[in-house]
């Protein structure tokens, strides 16, 4: 198939591209400065200008352009390009969807953050009702940004991501300093549940929304075994033979961090019950081999 991503330059998009072109698939990738190759096409999400032409050849469009969440501070400001990052990418290429006279399908990058800052043990799915928050906020104004290629007709998914685990970048890079250091250790009472999914789950996750013919809507693309805070800690020190003794209090990474830190002390215990349903199966299932296949080499 042909495929045409956004934010295709991130930790995600890198991935993604080089799994479709291993499978044989063309990549197109939407840049913001010139284009320097024939699988390159420029674009300016909050000028709405994409090449109309580039998205009607597509099979496949996918959108994981947005600003990171995980910066610091969390400025008014900066609250405000998290909002409109996500919502000028997704409307731009929703209409360009939409203007085709053969719309593809749209694969759109959202996030768990739908279901609030913290729903303690209850499950999470697809039909869970949406929770309250900033980001809750930014989720739904994320996903109403597609509706134009709804309306025309094409084929939508939002995928619902827990935070993507992998080797060589992204978050874990972050998260495992402290305990390559020995200084590791839980995160206010650990008893938050942490939704994850592994980085070869999660392109394996696109792949197959994309040749589903009829998956359409929201997807929760996590791990089907989510653990708690506790437990992700006692598993990453166990697998890379360090303590993990020291403890942050909450009131320190709220002090530290501001309204960050409620990603962090918030508990999702989200299920992928439609994927699980439409067939997909997760080669790793819970957190103990998302670490093994995060470290492995």
């Amino acid at each position: 198939m042909r495929f045409v991503i956004a934010g295709s330059s991130g930790f995600l998009g890198t991935a993604l591209r080089d799994h479709l072109a291993g499978d044989g698939h063309t990549v197109i990738r939407l840049v913001r400065g010139s284009a320097a190759t024939p699988s390159e096409s420029t674009w300016d999400p909050h000028a709405g200008a994409v090449d109309t032409d580039v998205v009607a050849a597509a099979d496949v469009v996918v959108n994981l352009a947005g600003a990171p969440i995980a910066h610091w501070p969390w400025t008014t400001a900066y609250r405000r390009e998290i909002l409109r990052s996500r919502v000028a990418a997704t409307s731009t290429l929703a209409r360009a969807v939409a203007s085709a006279s053969r719309p593809p399908v749209f694969l759109v990058a959202s996030g768990i953050a739908g279901y609030g800052d913290d729903r303690g043990a209850e499950v999470l799915t697809e039909s869970s009702t949406d929770g309250s928050g900033f980001l809750a906020g930014v989720v739904r104004a994320w996903e109403d940004a597609a509706q134009p290629a709804r309306h025309a007709g094409a084929r939508v998914c939002h995928l619902r991501n827990g935070l993507v685990l992998g080797p060589g970048g992204g978050a874990f890079t972050v998260m495992s300093l402290p305990f390559r250091l020995g200084l590791g250790g839980r995160i206010g009472s650990g008893r938050q549940y942490f939704s994850a999914v592994s980085l070869a789950d999660w392109v394996r996750a696109v792949s197959f929304l994309a040749a589903t013919d009829d998956a359409e809507g929201r997807y929760n693309v996590s791990c089907p075994h989510p653990g708690t805070n506790a437990d992700f800690t006692r598993l990453l020190a166990a697998a890379l033979h360090r303590p993990a003794i020291m403890w942050v209090p909450a009131v320190a990474l709220r002090t530290a961090l501001g309204g960050l830190a409620d990603q962090v002390l918030g508990s999702l215990r989200v299920y992928p019950q439609r994927l699980t349903e439409a067939g997909f199966e997760f080669q790793h299932p819970d957190l103990a081999a998302i670490v093994r296949a995060t470290l492995r080499r």
